[in-house]
């Protein structure tokens, strides 16, 4: 009782000792100028992709003018060895590290058109029915120019009008580590619902194809949406308009409860909170312009102590929002205290019937599930954040109703399955093998914090539990509960071979601190 009141897990006494010295890479600190320029001296061959699939020098429409090297033999030369195994999805040819049997398989969509991306960067793309609506409610539209005639690719889905998320499990969309490989993954143990990583409008409207690349969507999403923040009625809607026009997705999110200062200081995410009628005109222009479902994602307040979505909820319907997901702590708080779930219960009560409210905050297993939903029947569904990037597994176990004593050999095969859907989506060549591992560590620095059930003297493991040093009931658990980065950078050599000479890594989210803003 101590400990849990101190925050501090209760591990069974056998298995509390200091853990084995960590044999991980222990190096110093690098800038990211160090860095770049140490990658500019290795100076590797990047073979040309066209000659890569093809194995033929003169298949490349830019001949002499291409970046890329054209030197079949000098590339075979230097290529890092191939790791063992099948390669899981192949258009790489040469540049292939699993260079062996080849399987082909399309199972994404939402890819960025070229056409749309070259109107987006002149200034020429029309938002025909965001321009209008702005101007029927008197709204600022600030000038774009013309599109000349030009006829975009318009993927042939669905609309649906209505979506329904009673009961279902919603993975967050997560910063970073909520990629398509790691949605994949979520699909196959259970999660119902998943959202891309949020993407900027502005970015989305500059044609950034790094950021359309954040609403990709995998087959296995069979109920997807999109997270998008912006600051103003016209940017929003104009986004809105082109993502209904050129993507499938069954909902767009509008995110105004993100904490994030380079988001906040532009006048987006929770930042609106603050301006409850621009809240209403995005949100009102939004919905009425496509046949999309709009949500919004919020968080109680601003700041701390001055909770607003009470007052809010009754309106948020009537705006045309389908539903709101309201994180249970205020943009000041962060983390610093648990969700407010008692206040989620009474902006859920207090909600029009048209509107479905979901709770987020601090679900880690089936009892919090269980709990919630039970606490207030009136609530559609929970969202899974945290909870989700430490033990992916909790939808099995809310599908399930059991706390799941999950192996060190059973999570090894879930981080094999990420590693494959990793390859299959970035791709199986260096580059795609060294993307995947990034990835794959960052996700590792937020599963460290796993305690495994067997190793409880009371559960379920609580969120925001700390543990003392301990270790596993096998040599491969005690290394997967590691804080050491080098320890984590082990168990993606044992999938996806060694790392780069020079190779260091630091947490983008910085995962000594367990409570931080970045998924808000």
């Amino acid at each position: 009782e101590e400990l849990i009141e101190r925050s501090m897990a209760p591990i069974k006494k056998e298995f509390l000792c200091p853990p084995p010295p960590s044999s991980g890479l222990v190096q110093e600190k690098k800038s990211k100028r160090q860095l770049k320029r140490e990658r500019r001296e290795q100076s590797t061959i990047n073979l040309c992709p066209q000659v890569a699939r093809t194995e033929d020098v003169d298949s490349c429409q830019y001949k002499d003018k291409c970046r890329f090297n054209h030197d079949i033999e000098a590339f075979k030369a230097q290529k890092a060895d191939d790791i063992e195994g099948q390669c899981p999805f192949c258009a790489y040819g040469l540049s292939c590290r699993f260079l062996g049997s080849h399987r082909k398989e399309k199972s994404e969509m939402n890819f960025f058109n070229k056409e749309t991306q070259r109107l987006l960067w002149k200034n020429k793309m029309t938002f025909t029915n965001a321009d209008a609506k702005l101007k029927s409610l008197g709204l600022e539209v600030r000038p774009m120019k013309k599109a000349k005639d030009s006829s975009l690719k318009l993927h042939p889905r669905e609309k649906k009008k209505l979506i329904d998320f009673r009961d279902k499990l919603y993975l967050a969309p997560l910063t970073t580590v909520g990629n398509l490989p790691f949605r994949r993954l979520c699909k196959v143990l259970g999660a119902d619902v998943t959202c891309g990583e949020m993407a900027m409008c502005t970015n989305l409207l500059q044609g950034q194809a790094s950021e359309w690349a954040l609403l990709r969507r995998h087959s296995s999403e069979d109920l997807f949406g999109v997270q998008i923040c912006g600051s103003y009625p016209d940017t929003v809607s104009r986004v809105v308009e082109l993502i209904d026009r050129e993507c499938t997705v069954d909902f767009i999110d509008i995110n105004m409860g993100c904490p994030i200062d380079m988001v906040v200081n532009k006048s987006a995410g929770s930042a609106l909170l603050n301006k409850p009628l621009r809240m209403k005109n995005i949100v009102e222009v939004s919905s009425s312009i496509v046949e999309t479902p709009i949500t919004i994602k919020v968080r109680t307040a601003f700041f701390e102590g001055k909770n607003r979505i009470d007052s809010l909820i009754a309106d948020i319907g009537n705006w045309g929002a389908t539903a709101v997901t309201i994180h249970g702590r205020s943009r000041q708080q962060r983390y610093s205290k648990s969700a407010d779930w008692d206040y989620i219960y009474q902006c859920t009560k207090n909600a029009t019937t048209n509107l479905q409210v979901i709770g987020n905050g601090d679900v880690y297993s089936y009892l919090d599930w269980n709990k919630h939903k039970s606490d207030c029947p009136e609530l559609s569904s929970c969202m899974i954040a945290r909870g989700a990037l430490i033990k992916p597994w909790i939808f099995t176990e809310i599908k399930e109703q059991r706390h799941w004593d999950i192996t060190s050999g059973e999570r090894l095969n879930i981080m094999k399955d990420f590693v494959r859907f990793g390859l299959q989506h970035w791709g199986s060549d260096t580059k795609g093998v060294e993307t995947t591992r990034h990835f794959l560590l960052e996700w590792l620095s937020y599963t460290f914090r796993y305690i495994p059930v067997g190793l409880l003297d009371v559960i379920p493991q609580q969120i925001n539990w700390r543990p003392p040093s301990y270790f596993g009931r096998d040599d491969l658990e005690t290394l997967m509960m590691s804080e050491s980065a080098g320890d984590w950078v082990r168990i993606s050599e044992m999938l996806l071979g060694k790392v780069p000479e020079g190779f260091t890594f630091a947490p983008k989210h910085k995962s000594n601190a367990y409570d931080r803003a970045e998924n808000g």
